[in-house]
C-alpha cells in the first residue's frame, strides 16, 4: 500500500459543530490509518493560541499548516511563514474602526481581537466554542509584529469591495459571519506544497478533508479531495469525493472508500 500524507481542516471535518468534539469513529480512524504507515497533518485557519480541540488526537498528528497556509511547522521547525504587508494589515485595521465590524489581528507571536459589536464573541466563544481569547494582546503590540491574519467580521458583499484594495491579500470564508485574509500564497494548498518540499513526500499521494470556502486551494491542489457530507456545495462541486459528514462518521467513510484503513 502506499503511504498517503493526509491533511485534515479542523472546524465541521474533525470537530463537530454540534458537539464541539472529535467524534470517536474519527479518532479510531486516523488512530488506524497512522497504524497503516500514513501521515496526519493538521490543515487549519486557526491560529496556533486557539487549537485547543485536538487532545484527543494530537499524539497523532505529523505536522500542521495553521492560519490558513500562512505558519506552517513540523514540531519546532518552521517550515513557512508568510505575512500580511503592513501597509494592509494597517489598512484593514482602520477601516474596521471606522465602519465599526470585528477583527481578530493574528501576529506572528500574539493575536489581537477588536470587537466592538460583540460579534468574535458571539461566533467564536459561544458557537464555535474557541478557548484562549482571553490571553490576547492589547492591538498596538500586536500590530507592531508580522501579520500573517486578519479575521474580518463583515458580508461577503462588502469582502469584494475590501479585497479590491488591498490587491496583495487573498480570502477565504469558512463562516458566514467572517472571512480569512492572508497574504497571496498564503493558502492551505499552498501548505500542502510547501510541507511536502520541506518532507520529501509526492504531492500525488495526499488527500485534503474539508468542509469550507477556506479549503477549495487544498481540495485542488491535494492529489485527491475529499468534501464532507456537511461541506458548502460550492466546494462538494470541486471535490473529487464526497464523504458522509463529520457527525456521520464521515473521515472513517472516506478511509475506508480509499482503502487506507
Amino acid at each position: 500500500m502506499e503511504s498517503y500524507a493526509l491533511f485534515f481542516d479542523i472546524d465541521g471535518t474533525l470537530v463537530s459543530f454540534n458537539t464541539h468534539q472529535i467524534p470517536p469513529s474519527t479518532i479510531l480512524a486516523l488512530t488506524q490509518a497512522k497504524a497503516n504507515g500514513h501521515k496526519v497533518y493538521i490543515a487549519t485557519g486557526r491560529p496556533p493560541l486557539i487549537i485547543t480541540n485536538l487532545g484527543a488526537i494530537e499524539h497523532l498528528i505529523d505536522g500542521w499548516i495553521t492560519i490558513n497556509g500562512a505558519l506552517c511547522f513540523v514540531g519546532d521547525e518552521i517550515v513557512s511563514c508568510k505575512n500580511i504587508p503592513y501597509e494592509a494589515a494597517q489598512l484593514v485595521v482602520d477601516d474596521a474602526r471606522k465602519k465599526d465590524y470585528g477583527v481578530i489581528v493574528v501576529g506572528e507571536r500574539d493575536v489581537a481581537v477588536y470587537d466592538p459589536q460583540g460579534e468574535v464573541d458571539q461566533v467564536f466563544r459561544q458557537e464555535i466554542a474557541v478557548e484562549n481569547l482571553d490571553q490576547v494582546k492589547p492591538m498596538d503590540e500586536v500590530m507592531q509584529q508580522r501579520i500573517l491574519q486578519l479575521t474580518a467580521f463583515f458580508s461577503a458583499d462588502y469582502e469584494r469591495e475590501l479585497m479590491a484594495r488591498i490587491p496583495t491579500c487573498t480570502s477565504g470564508r469558512w463562516h458566514p459571519a467572517f472571512t480569512d485574509i492572508t497574504a497571496i500564497g498564503a493558502d492551505k494548498g499552498e501548505g500542502i506544497l510547501d510541507m511536502a518540499q520541506h518532507l520529501g513526500f509526492d504531492p500525488q499521494y495526499t488527500i485534503a478533508f474539508g468542509d469550507g470556502g477556506n479549503d477549495s486551494s487544498m481540495i485542488h491542489r491535494a492529489g485527491i479531495g475529499v468534501a464532507m457530507g456537511n461541506a458548502l456545495d460550492s466546494l462538494k462541486e470541486e471535490a473529487d469525493y464526497t464523504t458522509t459528514s463529520v457527525d456521520d462518521n464521515g473521515i472513517l467513510n472516506a478511509l475506508r472508500h480509499f482503502k487506507l484503513i
